[in-house]
């Protein structure tokens, strides 16, 4: 069960840092990072069975993605 929240989760961040990257791209470095990088490393936590650790990652960057975008919406 926790398998399938979890994956859920990260198919929604992964979604979300995707859309971020491509909106925000201010170089090719940013779009590596958001779009590439994050994954692997929450993905590369969750196969090494430090499952709390890449849950923790996967809520702050939720998070932060949320509200990086409501605040981009307001001073839009």
């Amino acid at each position: 069960m926790m398998t399938i929240i979890f994956f859920a989760a990260f198919i929604w961040v992964f979604f979300k840092l995707f859309v971020l990257g491509i909106k925000a791209a201010g170089g090719i470095a940013r779009v590596l990072c958001t779009i590439l990088l994050l994954p692997t490393f929450i993905l590369g936590l969750f196969l090494m069975e430090m499952v709390s650790a890449a849950i923790i990652v996967l809520v702050v960057v939720g998070l932060g993605v949320i509200f990086y975008k409501a605040i981009f919406a307001i001073f839009k």
